[in-house]
């Protein structure tokens, strides 16, 4: 993919977390909690990028960069924050349990690891069927400290499963850093590659190197070589849960966050591309224009859908 075409959907990502944060805090009508990736969105584009349609992707709990990355229908993630029947879990589900099967967005879970293990399950029946597939899952670094992180590598790594396993380290568990988890001289990635797993540690905030190392995993798993480990080092900027900034309450020092603000991967892209692009500043300057309009309106169409109706209220369960 052209690094423009990175960069507007960067742009886009960006745009909608931001009108939802503020819109969320503001007007408190969302009920369901939010997790933003603001900060964090060249992991989810570069990624989604270097996958097929036909591709799966699985997330958790911070999720709607890689919806958006992936295809997802924004005008239905938006009603699904208002918990309308038009929303893409038909409001049953909240910002953290995601879908949009079209895309190939497959599912997200609040359950800390889950969808590692149910990514590796979806790998498992492509490689059964000989289906030229990937299935790709998102989580955080900390949930590579989870059970179910360990055991879905062995077993991707022992029958040689197209997953590819991409861990957004943004150095942070809630409010606790790495590497007050985590023993000195270890590294994600290394427990990854103790399991026989190609896998590299990438800047996630270089949306290009992103896309070139997601690229090869994908063309690594669809060739048969086996699955492949992605850590992608990114930072979010807003508080674990919720429109906020978390620094203001002490919860991490400031200085670190704003050092990060300085590594932003839409502010990197843009300088990248000024030498070949001369129009790039005003062209990321329309589409921040456009998407923001584009989310205020799904908001207005949100709002206007109506709420399930309670004789569905047990439609989509097991029993139903």
């Amino acid at each position: 993919m052209e690094p423009r075409q990175l960069l507007r959907n960067m742009v886009r990502i960006r745009c909608a977390e931001e009108v939802i944060a503020d819109v969320y805090r503001d007007e408190q009508e969302m009920r369901t909690p939010v997790h933003f990736s603001i900060g964090q969105e060249a992991t989810a584009v570069g990624v989604c990028a270097a996958l097929r349609r036909e591709d799966v992707v699985y997330s958790g709990h911070r999720c709607h960069a890689h919806y958006l990355a992936k295809g997802g229908d924004l005008r239905a993630m938006v009603a699904e924050f208002y918990g309308r029947e038009s929303g893409c879990a038909s409001g049953r589900g909240g910002s953290v349990h995601l879908t949009d099967q079209e895309a190939g967005f497959a599912a997200s879970s609040a359950i800390l690891g889950e969808m590692i293990s149910v990514a590796t399950g979806a790998a498992w029946a492509f490689a059964r069927e000989g289906a030229p597939r990937v299935a790709a899952t998102f989580f955080g670094d900390g949930a590579s400290e989870e059970g179910v992180f360990h055991e879905s590598l062995n077993f991707a790594a022992l029958h040689r499963l197209p997953v590819i396993f991409v861990c957004e380290n943004n150095q942070y568990a809630l409010g606790s850093p790495v590497d007050a988890r985590q023993p000195p001289g270890t590294s994600i990635t290394g427990r990854a590659r103790g399991y026989g797993i190609r896998a590299e540690q990438v800047d996630g905030n270089d949306v290009q190197a992103v896309y070139e190392a997601a690229h090869k995993a994908a063309l690594h798993c669809r060739e048969g070589n086996g699955p492949y480990f992605l850590e992608l080092d990114t930072y979010r900027w807003r508080e674990h849960v919720g429109p906020h900034w978390d620094h203001e309450l002490g919860v991490r020092p400031r200085d670190e966050v704003e050092s990060w603000i300085e590594r932003c991967p839409i502010r990197r892209t843009t300088q990248a591309l000024r030498a070949t692009d001369p129009g790039i500043e005003d062209a990321v300057a329309a589409w921040d224009r456009e998407f923001r309009a584009e989310m205020r309106e799904a908001i207005a169409l949100a709002k206007a859908s109506p709420f399930p109706r309670v004789e569905d209220l047990l439609s989509g369960t097991y029993e139903n």
